[in-house]
């Protein structure tokens, strides 16, 4: 599908050849380009995009023996939260915002100015200063955007968490960051039920001494603050490699990681992967269904930077109504609609008839992440949303974007996603470290990437940094994604590497087997183990269905539609999958929970979206 305008990735190209004299003959030149000449690339990146350094870098990009070693911009020093107020304006609002209770407003960019002014001042007040850590035990708000910007601008390390985590996983987290101030919402709205933070949040505080203050986020969402200009809002110029977040990897396998990012790394990554990537213009309104607590909230929040505005939903995505975002997607005239791969299958499996009778002409793509997208769900969503184009993401928290995703100007292919994203040295590896075609692999990193993390806190020596990304091949960073690239350049994603099924020497993903199982009728979600030690090689699959369904016609459909590799050797019948809060399945868990370890010792309940689908497989295994 192409666009009526020309894309922002095709007038980069143009900006390339007139500014560069560069030219490309295809999209993989152009890649191959971005990543063996990294330095010109990232640079022509902040031409582009006219980003404004307060001092000069010295070098772009200086590579070192160990990826975590490289520098980048070095000596340069600028703003995020700068760079976002330099598009306010009064053509546009800044938020639309939406509650499941139906609760609809826009914030105007004037409006915004003076709530991030007002937290600001709390902020200054407590003694906040460049470096401090800010924590945020709230929602999917304008309040919470508004303080992000506050806490930003003053060159302070922001990390959040949603309500819907339990106390012990919010303090495992915050704790690390040894905050000065939490940011907090006394109560929020979830599935139509009110839930109530008050308790939680005194256990935060009594658990963390550092934190010395706390501001209610619920006492600033009228946003009817005295009138400011951006000149009134203090903007501390930090160095590029400053941290501007701490996210946490999801804590299903262990204690969770404290990822640092940088302030000049997520600026301009952003740029490229939001701007170019997924061709967000000046003007669009851009929503990603998510949480505080998921990267994709930091990911949708730098739509400012290109211009857009941003759009909010806060409750859950099925409330009141099962198709709840499309009725949101249509009053707020959404240009990019995103959400979980998950989301979009259950969509797909009934759609509404709100949604078949319903023309979002406003709606240019719609981007999917969290899990594999399924061709089958792709094509589905092709035919219902024709004039948009569907895009799906892989990348992760650890890099706060994707390493593989879409391009404006490329054919999709359901079931691959389009391309590699800019930058991003993207190959998939075989067992002996060579770089493989059409043949499935570990997704790896065979270049440093602007976006990695700057180090893990409590991490000096940066052990468990290598452990985490370099203990497969020692010289390239693996993402732990078992994966395959296609002769056209399009990548699968088949799901976790450590979650693949190693079976009869052949390792083959989970995802094939949800996708198969995502058309056969009852099954209504499903989770899938490998077993396998000295005695022991069986596949189990738990099933979540209202039918009767019986293990040899599943069988018999697996083999036909996937393999014989790909069958079970047992079925089980559960009433739930459990999911991590931001969508995922806990493969692992389960799969450790059914080698005999504790229920303790493989997942904390509290980053479960559901932690009582736990309880079936703790009485049955446990």
């Amino acid at each position: 599908m192409q666009p009526k305008t020309p894309s922002r990735l095709r007038l980069y190209t143009a900006f390339l050849q007139q500014s560069y004299g560069l030219s490309f003959p295809d999209y993989d030149s152009l890649h191959q380009w971005s990543i063996t000449e990294q330095g010109e690339f990232w640079e022509s990146i902040t031409r582009f995009f006219d980003v404004d350094f307060d001092t000069a870098y010295q070098d772009v990009f200086v590579p070192e023996t160990h990826f975590w070693e490289t520098k980048w911009f070095r000596g340069a020093t600028l703003n995020y939260a700068q760079h976002i107020f330099k598009h306010a304006t009064t053509k546009r609002p800044a938020l639309v915002f939406q509650n499941e209770a139906g609760k609809f407003f826009e914030i105007s960019w004037a409006q915004l100015i003076a709530k991030t002014f007002t937290l600001q001042q709390e902020l200054v007040h407590q003694g906040v200063t460049k470096g401090d850590a800010i924590v945020c035990f709230g929602t999917n708000s304008p309040e919470t955007i508004a303080a992000f910007l506050a806490t930003n601008a003053l060159g302070a390390v922001w990390s959040s968490c949603s309500p819907d985590f339990g106390t012990h996983a919010v303090c495992e987290r915050f704790s690390q960051l040894q905050p000065k101030v939490l940011f907090a919402h006394r109560a929020y709205q979830y599935n139509g039920k009110q839930h109530d933070c008050m308790t939680r949040i005194a256990e935060i505080q009594k658990q963390i001494p550092s934190i010395q203050h706390t501001i209610f986020l619920d006492a600033h969402s009228a946003f009817d603050d005295a009138p400011k200009t951006i000149n009134d809002i203090a903007f501390t110029s930090v160095s590029f490699s400053s941290p501007i977040w701490v996210l946490f990897s999801s804590g299903t396998t262990g204690k969770p990681k404290a990822l640092v990012h940088g302030t000049g790394h997520m600026l301009l990554e952003h740029l490229k992967a939001l701007g170019l990537h997924q061709n967000v213009c000046e003007g669009d309104r851009y929503f990603w269904y998510s949480t505080t607590g998921w990267m994709m909230w930091n990911y949708a929040l730098s739509s400012l930077l290109c211009g857009a505005t941003l759009c909010l939903y806060q409750g859950a995505p099925n409330y009141p109504t099962k198709d709840a975002l499309w009725h949101f997607a249509n009053k707020a005239k959404i240009n990019h609609f995103g959400g979980g791969a998950v989301y979009f299958q259950l969509q797909m499996e009934q759609p509404s008839k709100y949604v078949q009778s319903t023309d979002f002409a406003s709606l240019k793509t719609i981007g999917s992440t969290g899990s594999p997208m399924s061709a089958e769900v792709c094509k589905q969503l092709q035919q219902q949303f024709p004039k948009t184009q569907i895009i799906s993401l892989s990348g992760g928290t650890d890099v706060c974007t994707a390493f593989v995703g879409g391009h404006p100007d490329l054919p999709v292919t359901p079931g691959e996603i389009q391309c590699k994203m800019l930058g991003a040295a993207v190959e998939v590896w075989d067992a002996d470290g060579h770089a493989v075609i059409e043949k499935a692999g570990e997704l790896v990193l065979s270049a440093p990437l602007l976006s990695m993390p700057l180090y893990l806190l409590n991490d000096s020596n940066f052990s468990r940094y290598k452990q985490s990304y370099f203990s497969i091949f020692e010289t390239v960073w693996s993402h732990g994604d078992w994966a395959m690239e296609t002769k056209n350049g399009g990548v699968v994603i088949y799901g976790r590497s450590d979650a693949t099924l190693n079976r009869f020497g052949v390792r083959i993903g989970t995802a094939e087997i949800y996708a198969a199982l995502a058309q056969y009728t009852g099954v209504e979600d499903a989770l899938v183990v490998h077993i396998q030690d000295e005695k022991t090689d069986k596949l189990i699959l738990f099933v979540q269905s209202n039918t009767t369904l019986k293990l040899e016609d599943i069988k018999a459909y697996i083999r036909n539609t996937c393999s014989p590799r790909h069958v079970p050797d047992f079925m089980y019948l559960v009433p739930e999958i459990p999911y991590t809060i931001s969508g995922k399945k806990v493969e692992i868990p389960v799969k450790r929970l059914l080698q005999g370890e504790k229920l303790e010792d493989v997942v904390s309940l509290d980053v479960l979206r559901n932690p009582n689908a736990m309880q079936w497989f703790l009485k049955q295994f446990g």
